[in-house]
């Protein structure tokens, strides 16, 4: 009950609160008549407040401090473990026990859409997108034919091709993957296929040595791919970085050119739009021209940065994209379509997904169909089973447009500015490089070692700071912000942020925060 009361609570609370102090204070009561004080332990503290003296805001703000106590309430694994009683037994539990287990498992749980959590890459969820994902389990099909799932069949075309447009394509081909990662993977497999298409039926016998390109802050699915198709990691050649962590595309060209001096046959060039930890954009212009001289395919992960190109302000980010051959998006990212949903993009025409991937199992694609059997779409994915993505990312963009899409783009870059520069007010905050993205990236110098710089054991102790002070805050539920080491930087903070339940004053409480949980170390 609590983790949807906390993903449907911001658009329940702006009808609940507007309606007069009445209902904010029948609201409170009702909690109270459910024995709900457990799941939400504030409710205690505010039974005489007086909130028909609160401004409709106020009371909005009371409310969410009720639900939004804490991000997590940590536990040890042994104690965690115990407490939820894991064991499955042979005789089944009654009604009012495995209630129990479900307040539990919400209990226990991190609070995603706390607006405090900013802690990963996904955050909060749009209730319209919450309710297709409702349906999409209600209704439990497989996006494999259309005679199973004749909605999603199109709904997922009209869907990628609104991506697509998005892209600058007027045509091409599309899918939706579990995850960005998969999506990198199967880019990677298509480039195979088109240059070697013999290597679906033969393997990898008698292939040349193949080298695939990418930037040293790339996502590790790169590497994780080339291992999976038999590439082979050692033939991820990594491509030299600016200080802002984009891909320096004359090192591009001669690593490109290098490889194929040594044998080998470059195949594939994997950009970023919106690196995890830096969120950089790679200039997707410039490594275009270097992959068209040299004949190689352009792979764009903008898992992260995609949805840059809602934006009219920021989409120049993403500049060249067009001239890609594919293209990674996670609209469950910065779009809040929920997890997962995440799409790959193609420029093709030729059907070449199908070629790569079909089987053609008679069982199911049987070619004497009575409608069109050009959509039947599941011999283009490496899955059979395949779960259905679309309907989440339509129905919240049915609901908001694209101008809403937008909006939500250009208020967490807002929101990632204001905290930047409140950072530059603030003593022992200091960034680690400009951010491009909504990607904060910075160290926290305690007063104890502020003016010691140039001490021998500075950087061992400034590398000790961040993993405390991210112990304490997960063991006291305040807030989730990540930390980790960069090339030869210690560790340091990325705090993400992106969910509209953000406000400034979220972003004041976050710098307080890691202050008081920071200035004794």
């Amino acid at each position: 009950m609590q983790t949807l009361t906390v993903c449907c609570l911001t658009n329940l609370l702006d009808h609940i609160t507007h309606r007069g102090p009445e209902a904010v204070q029948g609201l409170l009561e009702l909690l109270n008549r459910q024995a709900l004080q457990e799941t939400f332990p504030l409710l205690h503290s505010i039974e005489d407040l007086q909130v028909n003296t609160l401004s409709p805001g106020r009371r909005k703000e009371l409310i969410m401090h009720v639900f939004f106590l804490q991000v997590c309430e940590w536990k040890e694994p042994e104690e965690l473990a115990q407490l939820l009683d894991l064991e499955l037994k042979a005789t089944g539990e009654p009604q009012d026990r495995l209630l129990q287990r479900v307040q539990d498992v919400a209990k226990y749980s991190i609070k995603t859409s706390h607006p405090r959590f900013l802690n990963q890459q996904f955050a909060g969820v749009d209730y319209h997108a919450l309710a297709g994902r409702f349906l999409t389990e209600a209704l439990n099909t497989n996006l494999y034919t259309y005679e199973v799932a004749p909605v999603f069949v199109l709904l997922e075309l009209e869907v990628l091709k609104s991506l697509r447009q998005l892209v600058g394509w007027t045509e091409g081909d599309g899918i939706f993957c579990p995850g960005g990662s998969v999506s990198n993977m199967y880019a990677m497999n298509l480039a195979r296929y088109q240059l070697f298409p013999e290597v679906k039926s033969q393997g990898l016998h008698g292939l040349p040595r193949l080298t695939v390109f990418t930037s040293s802050r790339s996502h590790y699915s790169v590497k994780k791919g080339a291992a999976f198709l038999g590439i082979g990691i050692d033939n991820v050649i990594v491509v030299e970085v600016d200080d802002g962590g984009c891909m320096i595309p004359e090192d591009l060209d001669e690593k490109i050119k290098l490889s194929k001096s040594q044998g080998a046959v470059p195949f594939f060039v994997s950009c970023t739009s919106g690196t995890t930890v830096q969120g950089a954009f790679d200039p997707l212009d410039r490594i275009a021209d270097v992959c068209e001289k040299h004949k190689i395919w352009m792979h764009v992960d903008a898992a992260w940065g995609g949805s840059v190109l809602f934006s009219e302000q920021y989409r120049h980010l993403m500049k060249g994209v067009d001239r890609a051959n594919s293209v990674a998006w996670n609209p469950h990212k910065m779009l809040m379509a929920g997890l997962q949903c995440s799409a790959l993009l193609l420029h093709d025409t030729t059907d070449l997904m199908k070629r790569c991937h079909c089987a053609n199992a008679t069982y199911l694609f049987q070619q004497d169909k009575f409608y069109d059997v050009n959509l039947d779409c599941g011999d283009k994915s490496v899955q059979c089973s395949r779960k259905v993505d679309c309907l989440k990312l339509w129905l919240m963009w049915k609901a908001i447009g694209s101008s809403g899409m937008a909006q939500r783009v250009d208020k967490a870059f807002i929101h990632a500015r204001y905290l930047e520069e409140q950072m530059k007010k603030r003593e022992g905050f200091h960034l680690v490089c400009k951010p491009e993205y909504v990607n904060i990236c910075f160290w926290f110098i305690p007063p104890s070692m502020r003016g010691k710089e140039q001490n021998a054991d500075y950087q061992n102790r400034l590398a000790k700071v961040a993993p405390a002070i991210k112990e304490r805050m997960m063991k006291q539920g305040t807030m989730m912000v990540g930390y980790q080491p960069l090339a030869n930087k210690v560790n340091f903070f990325r705090v993400v942020v992106l969910s509209p339940q953000v406000s400034k004053k979220d972003m004041d409480f976050f710098l307080d925060e890691i202050e008081r949980l920071g200035n004794d170390l």
